[in-house]
């Protein structure tokens, strides 16, 4: 697949300000700028990391050629259209994994080059991670509600098709099971699932009106026994029936897609048992949240579909992460306007833990300090390398590998951290700075 061109995901103040510094000579300067959210979204008490691999892919695509250096000269001057011609990212990256919990102040990612290369990032850096950390955060929650059960991501007709793919790429790492998205399946791995929507059983209308029976066998005919029945297009009891005369007691599962999903499951439940489709799944969708589907943990659904609440920003509220200028040229640089503050200084942070594994805070301290006291408890550091002189560096983590590595962090946050209560961050941050 060829790698695409990202240069033009950036703001144009990010590159006046390019031309300013190119100008007086500021360009060159060391600098190294960090991406943080100053607070958790309301009612949350922790953030999932995603995108960083996104990122890393980005910076492979982030170069000016003829087409996206057209019509530049109306507000650049030829010196600074020829720079961005040869642009080529050079220095640094560290950052929090992909599935890593983050906290108000995290160190989520640090950037080091000169001011002309890492300024322009900006933009396309901060568009990744807050999307994507945005959608993990919520899929999280989802997963911790639904105690184990699967969830499945059908949420691409709710957003932008590009983002789409990314919503199904941050909600798997999550912990969601499966994605109705097949270019996330394509391009990620995502393992794929979808059978059949309302139309299908629509398109079984004849002149003698609706036939469920047909649609249904044509499903099981074309994808066998073990597929999912949506059962809920007319009368939903008709609909069981129907499912069972014609797919027999081994039917896969049934979907329920409206309604009082807890009173339906009941008894879509208790109606399966009776014709012997004891073993028959039940699947429930419909602008599930986490708290809908919390509601239903006591109930006998077996998977929840999940789009709506997961992509769109009622659901899935921005990370608000920004991406902050801290050091220049080994000088500690902050910003002090009320309420957008921020801390100088390149930083890097470590997750205390006791031995249990249940996390005790985060210590904020200076890059290159010693390890901060710990009052003697276990500690594991947070940022890890992601880029070396331009280029990733070898083994980072998988998709895969985020996944597992989150589901083992939600288990080691204390227990009121992993609640849907609103209120505090589930640990506190501690900064250790001079």
């Amino acid at each position: 697949m060829s790698t695409e061109n990202t240069a033009l995901f950036t703001d144009r103040y990010e590159l006046t300000m390019l031309s300013a510094a190119l100008k007086d000579g500021t360009a060159q300067r060391a600098c190294t700028f960090e991406v943080f959210a100053r607070r958790l979204p309301d009612g949350r008490r922790y953030g999932v990391v995603a995108g960083t691999g996104r990122v890393i892919g980005a910076l492979a695509g982030f170069r000016f050629g003829d087409s996206e250096l057209a019509g530049m000269s109306e507000y650049l001057d030829a010196d600074t259209i020829e720079w961005l011609r040869g642009y080529r990212f050079t220095g640094s990256v560290d950052g929090y994994r992909e599935g890593e919990l983050y906290f108000p102040g995290s160190p989520v990612l640090s950037v080091r080059g000169t001011f002309a290369e890492a300024v322009i990032l900006e933009t396309v850096v901060l568009s990744i991670l807050n999307h994507d950390s945005a959608v993990a955060s919520a899929a999280a929650r989802m997963v911790t509600a639904a105690g184990g059960r699967p969830l499945i991501e059908m949420g691409s007709r709710r957003t932008h098709e590009h983002a789409a793919v990314a919503c199904a790429r941050a909600a798997y790492l999550a912990g969601l099971t499966s994605t109705s998205n097949l270019e996330a399946a394509r391009r990620y791995g995502v393992p794929g699932a979808g059978t059949s929507a309302h139309a299908f059983t629509l398109l079984h209308t004849g002149p003698g009106g609706p036939d469920e029976r047909a649609a249904f066998a044509g499903q099981v005919a074309a994808l066998g026994t073990d597929t999912t029945l949506l059962v809920d297009t007319y009368d939903i009891t008709t609909g069981v029936e129907n499912a069972i005369a014609v797919a027999g007691p081994t039917l896969g599962g049934v979907r329920i897609d409206s309604g009082d999903l807890g009173v339906l499951a009941r008894q879509v439940r208790a109606q399966l048992d009776r014709l012997g489709a004891t073993a028959t799944r039940i699947v429930v969708s419909g602008d599930l949240d986490e708290y809908a589907i919390a509601a239903l943990r006591a109930e006998p659904v077996d998977a929840y579909g999940v789009g709506t609440s997961l992509v769109t920003g009622s659901g899935a509220p921005t990370a608000g992460m920004v991406y902050k200028l801290v050091e220049v040229e080994g000088v500690a640089v902050a910003k002090r306007s009320s309420h957008k503050e921020s801390r100088g200084g390149a930083k890097t942070a470590i997750r205390t833990h006791r031995p249990s594994g249940t996390v005790v805070d985060e210590v904020i301290h200076p890059v290159g300090s010693d390890t901060p006291d710990t009052d003697g408890l276990e500690f594991r550091p947070l940022q890890i390398p992601l880029v070396r002189n331009g280029e990733p560096v070898a083994d980072l983590p998988s998709l895969n590998a985020g996944r597992d590595h989150l589901a083992a962090a939600l288990v080691s946050l204390p227990w009121e951290g992993l609640g849907l209560s609103r209120g505090e961050p589930a640990i506190p941050t501690r900064y250790v700075m001079p």
